[in-house]
């Protein structure tokens, strides 16, 4: 098995869906063999992709702010690992971003999970990482609302991008109930 610097070095190198990618490969991921939580989200999104920085956009300002840390805690890989469910940006389709490309997780997630032995806490985020870390679960507000079936090692979060503000309107208990519990545990694991 690589080492997990090899292992980022071949990623950054991929082209298993170039030709499916309107700006070309460029993974964006984060990753340290010592970070404690892991953000498993869906796929950077176009500013993402030219920046090459995990949740480097509005949808990241939200998330830091959920988690109660700063830019640089957040940065830290050996704190944060950051895994989206597809590693580049997948395009544009008619109501926003298109769904990630299933050849990376496919090829990646599991050689890159297994040099993840220290985490204590998931953040599943959005749909389609609940498919795969969470599946069989129902809709993404009912896992959501059902948190607490999965907590402390796995938390189901809404995607943090301004898309959601509608969503969050619609279920204050998310940031009445979820977000304190949230940042007391990243508090604690970040300590």
């Amino acid at each position: 098995m690589p080492t997990l610097p090899a292992l980022l070095k071949e990623i950054r190198r991929c082209q298993c869906c170039a030709e499916h990618l309107p700006l070309g490969p460029h993974p964006v991921l984060q990753m340290g063999s010592s970070a404690r939580i892991l953000i498993a989200g869906q796929a950077p999104g176009r500013k993402v992709h030219a920046s090459g920085i995990p949740f480097d956009d509005a949808s990241g300002d939200r998330l830091r702010d959920w988690l109660g840390v700063s830019r640089d805690a957040f940065y830290d890989p050996a704190c944060f690992a950051i895994l989206p469910m597809g590693f580049c940006y997948p395009g544009t389709g008619r109501s926003g971003d298109l769904p990630p490309r299933s050849e990376c997780a496919a090829t990646w997630r599991q050689p890159l999970l297994a040099k993840l032995e220290r985490i204590e806490l998931t953040l599943v985020i959005g749909q389609y990482a609940m498919a795969y870390h969470l599946p069989g679960k129902e809709s993404l507000t009912e896992a959501v609302r059902n948190w607490r079936d999965t907590w402390p090692t796995i938390l189901p979060l809404p995607h943090p991008s301004p898309r959601n503000n509608l969503w969050l309107k619609r279920n204050p208990w998310f940031a009445q109930e979820v977000l304190p519990t949230l940042r007391q545990r990243v508090g604690e694991l970040l300590a």
